[in-house]
This record gives structure tokens, C-alpha cells and sequence, in this order.
């Protein structure tokens, strides 16, 4: 009976949320982690078997959603729509080259005024990046 009177007890406990019932832990779920803060202007560095080029995005933040602005001198400037979840970053846009749209995919992790990963550029290859906040 004791084990029954238990589990109700702490079936009851849980149930209404962190409260203190003497003799009784209570478990609250742990927050989500809120998105990093990836507002304002970044340099970026891109690495790829074709080379090197130095980009820059300017994002908007509102919550986890990312809009904003790509800069380059092979594509030139783009609207760039994203996430981010936690220190996770995605980012993308469609890029129109010598009559062809392609989509260009940032991801990557975000830590304070950095962040690194791996950029698709459609069907023409693949390669990494870093970015510093200005």
C-alpha cells in the first residue's frame, strides 16, 4: 500500500508543476537553449577547391528566424532568409549565375562573435567557412 501512496503522491507532484511537498522532489523540464545572438554585421571566410572569398551577411533576428542581406563579389547582394536553434545556424539564398539558380546553404555552430561550418554552393561544389562579427 505504501508504494501505491507513493507513486500518487508523487504522480500529484508532478503534475502541478515545481512545488515543494515535504518529503517529495519535484522535476522541471529544462528550458530550451535560447538561439545565439547572430544580429549585426559579420565578415565571413570561405574555403573551397576553387579558393578563398570573403563575403559578409548583415542579419535581422527575431527569436530563432534570420533575415538579412549577402554580400560578394561573385554573387553580389541577396536576401538571405535562416534559423537559429540554440548555437546551431542555417542560412541560405538563391543565387542566379551565367543564367543558372542555384541555392547556396550555410550551416554551421555560432559561439559568441564566431561562427564556423560548412557552405553548399548548389552544384558547384562544397566547402567551409568561418565568420567574425564586426
Amino acid at each position: 500500500m505504501k508504494k501505491v501512496f507513493v507513486v500518487l503522491v508523487l504522480g500529484l507532484a508532478l503534475a502541478a508543476g515545481p512545488t515543494t511537498i515535504r518529503g517529495v522532489v519535484t522535476v522541471e523540464a529544462a528550458p530550451q537553449d535560447a538561439p545565439a545572438n547572430v544580429a549585426g554585421a559579420w565578415q565571413l571566410t570561405i574555403d573551397t577547391g576553387q579558393g578563398t572569398g570573403t563575403p559578409s551577411v548583415t542579419f535581422k533576428q527575431d527569436g530563432e528566424k534570420l533575415t538579412g542581406t549577402y554580400s560578394s563579389q561573385v554573387f553580389g547582394e541577396q536576401n538571405v532568409t535562416g534559423t537559429v536553434k540554440g548555437n546551431a545556424i542555417t542560412f541560405a539564398f538563391t543565387a542566379t549565375m551565367e543564367g543558372n539558380k542555384f541555392e547556396i546553404v550555410y550551416s554551421g555552430t555560432v559561439e559568441k562573435d564566431t561562427m564556423k561550418g560548412k557552405v553548399k554552393l548548389g552544384d558547384l561544389g562544397e566547402g567551409t567557412f568561418t565568420g567574425k562579427k564586426k
